[in-house]
């Protein structure tokens, strides 16, 4: 039975790198998959969804208007075992339905890979969405500089300081964003932070 799943994280845990290897081992086994990432995002390249450890694949591109069902309807006139779907943080509230329908009446797995919040600590309209309607969830996990588990993310600016305001939407890499965990997210963005617990 074909499923929604999202997989979500923070910056650089390696979810590029999972999608690619999920498609791969489909290919390897004689099958077809689709890949989709969105169409500004132009780190790797127009159309090309690619990690930090150096590989890559092409795939087409979708923008705020993409009508992702009648795309995944027109893709299965071919074969195709599964939808990757990378940058889904990126998808509307409406594309996440419509790869909803596309799971339930055209019967392909969708995988979505994106992250859960914004520099700001709030969900993107995209990971809320998948967060409601997906049927599988799975949290990659990546770690602050501290060891704990990073589950959120700063945007610094030129000289490293932590941006507080701005657009939700910025493209950028580990020159822009930095993981951590909770209590080191609220300190580089001057929240008050408690004695460190004993241990």
């Amino acid at each position: 039975m074909a499923k929604l799943h999202f997989n979500y994280s923070t910056m650089n845990a390696g979810k590029s790198t999972l999608l690619l290897q999920a498609s791969y081992n489909y290919v390897e086994r004689g099958m077809r998959t689709y890949l989709l990432t969105a169409d500004f995002d132009g780190r790797s390249g127009e159309g090309r969804i690619a990690s930090r450890i150096g590989i890559e694949a092409p795939a087409d591109t979708y923008g705020p208007a993409t009508d992702l069902f009648a795309r995944i309807e027109a893709r299965l006139a071919e074969p195709c075992a599964c939808v990757f779907v990378d940058e889904a943080q990126w998808l509307s509230r409406e594309q996440v339905w419509q790869l909803a329908r596309a799971v339930d009446d055209l019967g392909v797995p969708v995988m979505c890979y994106g992250l859960r919040v914004d520099f700001r600590g709030e969900l993107f309209p995209g990971s809320a969405a998948l967060l409601a309607l997906a049927d599988e969830m799975r949290e990659v996990r990546t770690i602050c500089h501290c060891g704990r588990k990073a589950t959120m993310v700063v945007r610094v600016d030129a000289e490293g300081r932590a941006l507080r305001e701005g657009a939700q939407v910025e493209v950028g890499g580990n020159d822009r964003y930095v993981s951590l965990c909770r209590r080191h997210f609220r300190e580089r963005i001057g929240d008050r932070v408690p004695a460190e617990p004993p241990v």
